[in-house]
């Protein structure tokens, strides 16, 4: 038999665990972004040979399709990825 205080903190466990994995999910998704903008530079900027855009391509769509999948498992929806610093607006 589950009584009320068991069930309430298996909840706020879960809620916890989906807000750091949310907060963790946050940090990948900037990291990726600001990731993709070094190699556009990189690439705007001639310094990348063909064979290392193809490898970045490869690479930034593989880390979306994770972060997608990541999302997901915790229920995350992906434009929520983000964090609100007040004054100064937005993350990303």
């Amino acid at each position: 038999m589950t009584d009320a205080k068991d069930t309430q903190t298996r909840v706020d466990t879960e809620k916890l665990a989906n807000g750091l994995g949310g907060l963790a999910l946050t940090i990948v998704k900037l990291l990726h972004e600001l990731m993709q903008r070094q190699a556009l530079k990189r690439y705007e900027r001639g310094e990348l040979s063909e064979e290392e855009i193809e490898r970045a391509g490869r690479t930034f769509q593989a880390q979306a399709q994770e972060l997608a999948r990541l999302c997901d498992l915790f229920g995350v929806k992906e434009e929520e990825l983000n964090l609100d610093l007040g004054p100064l607006g937005k993350l990303m």
